[in-house]
């Protein structure tokens, strides 16, 4: 089974008509995307958008074969002309199924916003899911074997969509998730592209056609990533995005309650709102065992917390403890926490502070923490397949 993207982007596209954001002003050449449409096999297509027909000639198809047309949300907007030959377009109500002479069948899959997903199974057996933008399928049930080989959502406004998707076995290791309904929330390009890939997902070009089944091109997620950032940088949004698309993480917060400190309550009430409800909390600095379960996601914010819990325990900040033994103590923690982080079989995405490029602390204590901050950063990086640092809200890769 073939398809076709014969668009993309978001309902109204990408770049915006008359949007004069940073996104759709850079959204050219490759990076310009017409509403999201699809061809499957040049017998099915899914959403009618305007110039449909000139784009299927663009990519060298005919919409000639084209034998049933279906709609998987409400078009805002004056209606759509239907080009001549291809019959009118429909909505398959949630739940029905609906067989094509082609040996298509396509089934109507419920969604939690004005919408219909379809789930397709080609001639060959061969399945994928189509989402509406917006859109992330309601009242899902666990069935490990019941698979897609390709999915295609609105991954970047609605990453949960593909959580709950995994949380059910939906989607699995194989399952070609492509991103579609892309609008201007993500700028286009390389960033879109790094966003998309933490999520094991991708974006292709107007006019592809992919295989469905062909999972040679899905992006392998990082299994460990560090990130780095100053105060307020956006580090610990950057290192929740890097995760908002897999279920049942767990937040390791290695910073406590402090009770009676309200700044630092509103702090922790601030993530948590932010962070999807499926997600878990545990408050604790003892990082190794959880590293060495088996498990869900890990999300530790932050390590500089960690690392001020390890020094309160050696007593670093006493020149005396310090230089007798309290040094050799503080190390072989942190070398106990790397080798976690070299056998884990979990996913890590760990967050740090970057406090080395700022003033130099007036007293000593300021002086060893940052020094230590800085030796267990390089030691936990070099432990990442990817580090990133984040400056003004903008992660820039390191490596990976």
């Amino acid at each position: 089974m073939d398809v076709t993207l014969l668009g993309t982007g978001g309902p109204s596209g990408l770049p915006r008509p008359s949007c004069p954001c940073s996104s759709c002003a850079v959204a050219l050449g490759g990076d310009a995307r017409a509403a999201t449409a699809l061809l499957v096999d040049g017998a099915l297509m899914l959403d009618l958008t305007p110039g449909v027909a000139f784009a299927a000639a663009r990519a060298g198809h005919s919409l000639g074969g084209v034998r049933q047309v279906l709609l998987s949300h409400p078009h805002d907007g004056p209606a759509v002309e239907v080009p001549a030959g291809l019959p009118q377009p429909g909505r398959v109500p949630d739940g029905r199924e609906l067989a094509l002479l082609t040996g298509h069948r396509v089934r109507a899959v419920a969604m939690d916003s004005p919408g219909t997903g379809y789930a397709v199974t080609g001639p060959d057996g061969q399945r994928l899911l189509y989402l509406p933008p917006g859109g992330a399928p309601a009242g899902l049930e666990e069935n490990g074997t019941d698979v897609y080989d390709m999915v295609l959502a609105d991954v970047v406004g609605r990453p949960d969509a593909l959580a709950r998707l995994r949380a059910v076995g939906a989607v699995g290791p194989t399952t070609d998730v492509v991103a579609v309904h892309l609008d201007h929330d993500v700028p286009p390009g390389g960033e879109l592209r790094r966003r998309l890939a933490a999520a094991g997902a991708r974006a292709v070009p107007d006019g592809t056609t992919l295989a469905v089944g062909a999972y040679e091109d899905v992006p392998d997620v990082p299994r460990r990533t560090l990130v780095l950032g100053g105060a307020r940088s956006g580090k610990s949004v950057e290192a929740e995005r890097r995760l908002e698309a897999f279920p049942e993480v767990l937040y390791v917060a290695t910073g406590g309650t402090r009770n009676g400190d309200g700044e630092w309550a509103a702090r922790v009430f601030a993530h948590r709102e932010r962070r999807p409800g499926s997600w878990r909390t545990a408050e604790t600095c003892d990082l190794v065992p959880l590293l060495a379960d088996e498990g869900p996601p890990l999300l530790i914010d932050c390590l500089s917390l960690w690392l001020t819990d390890a020094m309160d325990a050696v007593g670093a900040w006493d020149d005396a403890e310090w230089a007798g033994g309290g040094e050799r103590a503080l190390r072989k923690r942190v070398r106990e926490l790397t080798d976690a982080v070299r056998a884990t079989r979990r996913t890590v995405v760990a967050v740090s502070n970057e406090v080395g490029s700022g003033i130099v602390p007036a007293t000593a204590s300021g002086r060893r923490y940052r020094d230590e901050l800085g030796r267990l950063n390089a030691a936990f990086a070099g432990e990442c397949e990817q580090v990133l640092l984040v400056v003004a809200g903008q992660a820039l890769v390191l490596r990976g």
